[in-house]
Parts: structure tokens; sequence; C-alpha cells
């Protein structure tokens, strides 16, 4: 599946900081080390049942920071990402609608395109759906059969096919949940622990046997499609190797979703971890309730656009407070945004408007506080992503005067590293 075009990320002058990402799975913030030249992530994408909101935006403008940031650092990114177009909320949505289920997954991967090109994140170099990767699942699916890791219920007439929870002797270790906590996610967040067949409540299910009136795909073990975690453990190990640098998402996908995707990608390649972090963003609420589709109380990223925000603005906005916090949207965190931005953008023409009228403006002192600037805005994004620190180094910088040359060091650098354009 195509992705959306590539935008212009510029180099940033001066010294990369050294990243620092906090890691889940061990509760606390490490060096991130490369091995070789190129950097492996993987960020689970959209079920495309409805349009880009905030909350997505926010996870990938997170994991779009991180790409630039290993890219200041001279690495290459190879970044995967899957569409979950065949999936119960998108039939249940296509139902409701009257329309079918592929065109509407069809028009959702359409606007969440666009919504991203309009955020300048930088696309995947794979973008695949989980139609395209059935082959890959079956696969995936067939070695842990053939290894014991997974079972066929005994139920005639839907033989589905599930991986046993203790197939690998770290489960858990990715969430740090006890059995109870994850008992309760299981069940609200699409598990079915009630199903009768399984060896235990959290197995998960990798193969769906074929039901009346949904899409399935023949397979060794019988007709049917695949499950939600195995799709993205097929869809990350066959393009980035059975152990990758980064795993990403939002924080609800760190059980049971991230969970079963490691423990699946593990029992099946045999390696003891799958990622070497698992990084997850905060939830984005309004109005203190989490954003979601279920509520309904969604801001979408095409309406404040369609309303003359710039997506510079959209991007500050999100910015304003750390990514793994939960944090609201609010016409007050927009408006900030949109301020911020006039501010900067400001100061960059001010700065061309002093040369055009040969203002007295020391060069030396302008230029060594732009490069001050940049260096304390890598600094602070280098530290897990302190957003909220390096807005507001440059916004110590734009208090002062400068010279074309200074204001430009500076404009490169936000373009480059926070995705924002202010020249």
């Amino acid at each position: 599946m195509k992705s959306w075009p590539i935008p212009s990320v510029p180099s940033v002058p001066g010294t990369a900081a050294s990243l620092k990402l906090y890691d889940s799975a061990d509760e606390k913030t490490k060096p991130v080390h490369v091995e070789g030249d190129t950097a492996t992530m993987y960020v689970c994408g959209i079920t495309p049942y409805d349009s880009t909101h905030l909350g997505h935006a926010a996870t990938y403008v997170t994991f779009d920071v991180i790409y630039r940031m290993l890219l200041d650092q001279g690495h290459k990114v190879h970044y995967v990402q899957n569409i979950t177009d065949v999936d119960d909320p998108l039939f249940e949505r296509a139902e409701r609608d009257g329309v079918d289920w592929r065109d509407l997954g069809d028009s959702q991967v359409d606007l969440f395109r666009s919504d991203m090109e309009q955020l300048a994140v930088l696309p995947p170099q794979d973008y695949i759906g989980a139609i395209e990767s059935v082959d890959e699942v079956i696969g995936l699916t067939q070695k842990l059969l053939d290894n014991g890791a997974a079972y066929v219920v005994d139920d005639p007439d839907f033989p589905d096919v599930y991986a046993s929870v203790d197939a690998t002797a770290q489960f858990g270790y990715e969430s740090n949940y006890d059995r109870e906590t994850m008992k309760k996610f299981f069940a609200e967040r699409g598990g079915d622990p009630d199903r009768a067949g399984k060896k235990d409540p959290l197995d998960a299910l990798l193969w769906r046997a074929a039901r009346e009136g949904e899409p399935s795909w023949e397979s060794p073990f019988g007709a049917g499609r695949p499950g939600w975690h195995v799709e993205c453990s097929a869809i990350a190990t066959n393009r980035l190797g059975s152990s990758f640098l980064i795993q990403g998402g939002g924080s609800d996908l760190k059980f049971p979703h991230h969970e079963y995707s490691a423990a699946h990608a593990e029992a099946g390649h045999g390696v003891d971890r799958m990622a070497q972090f698992y990084v997850h963003a905060g939830m984005i609420g309004l109005e203190g309730t989490k954003m979601s589709k279920s509520l309904g109380n969604l801001v979408f990223v095409h309406k404040l656009v369609e309303q003359g925000i710039d997506p510079s603005a959209i991007r500050l906005g999100l910015y304003t407070n750390h990514y793994r916090d939960d944090r609201d949207w609010s016409d007050e965190v927009l408006n900030t945004g949109v301020a911020r931005l006039n501010a900067w953008r400001e100061a960059v023409s001010n700065a061309q408007n002093s040369a055009d009228a040969n203002a007295d403006i020391d060069a030396d002192g302008a230029m060594a506080a732009a490069e001050a600037a940049v260096a304390s805005l890598r600094e602070r994004l280098a530290n897990d992503l302190d957003t909220a620190g390096a807005l507001l180094a440059v916004d110590e910088w734009a208090k002062n005067p400068s010279t074309p040359e200074a204001a430009a060091v500076v404009a490169v650098a936000v373009d480059g590293l926070l995705g924002v354009r202010i020249s």
C-alpha cells in the first residue's frame, strides 16, 4: 500500500545529541544504541473506520520526532507501519453506515494519508495493510503451531487458532502487569477470555475461522482471517528482522496488543525480546475525558485545517506537554500553539527586516545565541523528547533581536527536528 509524500527535512547545523528514550518494559530511560547505520522502527497504524483525530496525531507526531532525531544523528531509518484494514470495528461501522467495509477502509486511509502529509509527518518506507499480509500471518501462525506455541480449539464449527500465553517464559515483561490487570485489559480491549475451548483465558487469537458474512482466506488450518496481534508480529519481523530497535504506539496498546505482538514474534523466531525499546505515547483527552471514537468526543485534524489552523500550530499544541503524559486538548492549547507559531515567525521576519534597515545588531552575538538555542533544542529533545523544554529554548531565542543568518539557523533546526515551518 502506498504511504504519503516525504516532506523535506533540512540538515540541521551543529552537533547532534545522543537520544535517550523511556522503555516501558525496563521502566527507565535508556540511551538508544543503533547497530550499523540503520535504525529500525515499527509503529502500529490505524484501524480505518473513522477520521484521524488528535489522539492519532499525537502518537504519529511523537514517532516523527524520534525519526527526525535519528536522522539528525546520521542514521538511516527503516520505518514500518501497518493498517488494520480487516477487523470487527471496520465491519460494524460499515454495516451501520450502509457501505462496503473495503470502501470505508480505503476512504479513511486516504484521509489519514492527507492528514499526515499536512502535519509533515515522515512516512514509513513500508506501509502494509492486514489484507496484504495474510500470507505472512499464515506463515507465522503455522510456525507457532509447528513448535507447540499455538493450538486449534476443539470446535468443529469454528476451529480458531490460539497462541498459548505460556509459550514464552518472559510473557508479561513488556507491560509489567500482573495477571489480574492483564485479565481486565484483555476483556476490555478486544480479547475473548470466555471463549470456550481455550486452554487459558489469556490465550490470544491468531486465526479466526471463517464466519458467515465475514471475509476469509484459505490456509492450511482452514479458511479464516488474521488475529490482530499476530498481524503486527508478522509485518514487523518480516521487514525489520526478528529483533529490532523500537516498537511504538499509544499507551492503550501496551497490553494486550504490544505484549502479544512481542510474544508471538519471540515464540515464532526464538528470540528473547522483539524490540529493544517499547515506546508509548499518552492519551489525548477533551475536557478531562480520553478522546475516543466510541465516546464521540473527537477533534479531527482535517477539520482544524479546514478552519484555517496551520498544521505547524497543531504540532506545537501537541508538544506543549510530554509525549508520555495523558493530557487534554482544548481551545487554550490550540491558541497557545498558534500564538507561539506567530511569535517565532515574527522573530524570523524581524531578523530579515533588521537587515533591510541596516539595524545595529551584534552579528556574532546573534549567531552565538542562535547556536545556543539549537543546542538546547537538541539537548531537550534527546532527553526522552522533552518537547516542552525544547519549545522554551526557542521561545527564549525569539525574544531577542537577531540577524537573517542567525534566524535561518534556528528556522532550519525547528523545521528539521520539530517539523514546524517558521520561515
